[in-house]
Parts: structure tokens; C-alpha cells; sequence
């Protein structure tokens, strides 16, 4: 008789870990300014990055409909994270850009996981945590910001 747990258990431990994850950064980005900011939203301004991008690229990076992709690019438009603008080399085109407060947030999220990442070091030691992040890096694909999980999730 194996002492291992089943199976099933690995990916509820690792998504509830996400889930801790995520839920904390979001209840500090609130009490930071920003509290109509939603965990697909940061996926979304990452795809957009500080270039910029268009709804259809920005849905093929997210694995999403040129639609879904315009309907996130409204919400996040209406709450003052990212502005459209014209394309300045093809004025048929629009480009989806981060407004300074969408900036603003990617820069106190990152700041946030750092202090989070801080805090697990605190609870599991650094060297059991570095085991850890080592370990995942080894049973994970190699591409950190594969960001096309709204669209592996079904919705977005």
C-alpha cells in the first residue's frame, strides 16, 4: 500500500497555490488603487507589453476570438488601464497601449509577487522554496509567459 497521495491531489495543491497566490496580489492591488483590476486582466496586459498590440494579436497570444479579445480590451479601456490609438504607420489599424495607471499596476503586481515570494521564503525557508521553483522549472515548459490561458481555460 503506497503512503503517496492520489494523484488528482498534485494539481488541486498547485492550483490552490496559484489561487493564494493571486487572491492575495488582487486584495493588495485594491488597497494599492486599484481595485476593479481581475486576475485575467494581468494576463491581458502582459500580452498587450509596453509596445503595444492589436485585438487580433492580441487574441491569437491569448488563444482567444478577435472578439473576446475586444470585449476585454472594452472593460480594461472603461476602467482606465489601456487606451486604443491609431496605428501611425497603417491608420487603419488600432493599437491597444497600457494607459499609465494599466503601467502603474504591472508595476506594483511585480512588487507585490516579490513581497508575496518573500513571505512563502519566510514560512518554507529559502532554500526549500528555491528547491521548489527549481523542481517546477523542471517539469514545466521552459516558456514562462505562455500567456494563451484565457483561452486554454475556455473563457475569457
Amino acid at each position: 500500500m503506497s503512503s503517496a497521495p492520489p494523484g488528482f491531489e498534485l494539481p488541486l495543491r498547485l492550483l490552490l497555490a496559484f489561487r493564494s497566490l493571486i487572491d492575495e496580489l488582487h486584495a493588495e492591488l485594491g488597497r494599492q488603487g486599484h481595485p476593479d483590476i481581475r486576475p485575467m486582466h494581468g494576463f491581458v496586459m502582459q500580452a498587450i507589453g509596453p509596445q503595444g498590440t492589436t485585438a487580433v494579436d492580441l487574441g491569437h497570444t491569448l488563444g482567444v476570438t478577435k472578439q473576446a479579445a475586444g470585449k476585454t480590451i472594452e472593460t480594461l479601456e472603461r476602467i482606465g488601464y489601456v487606451e486604443r490609438t491609431r496605428d501611425p504607420e497603417d491608420t487603419r489599424r488600432k493599437i491597444v497601449r497600457l494607459t499609465p495607471y494599466g503601467m502603474d499596476a504591472l508595476a506594483r503586481s511585480a512588487q507585490i509577487f516579490d513581497d508575496l515570494r518573500a513571505r512563502w521564503s519566510a514560512t518554507l525557508g529559502e532554500d526549500r522554496l528555491q528547491a521548489l521553483e527549481s523542481d517546477l522549472r523542471k517539469v514545466t515548459p521552459a516558456d514562462l509567459w505562455r500567456l494563451d490561458a484565457p483561452g486554454w481555460f475556455g473563457t475569457m
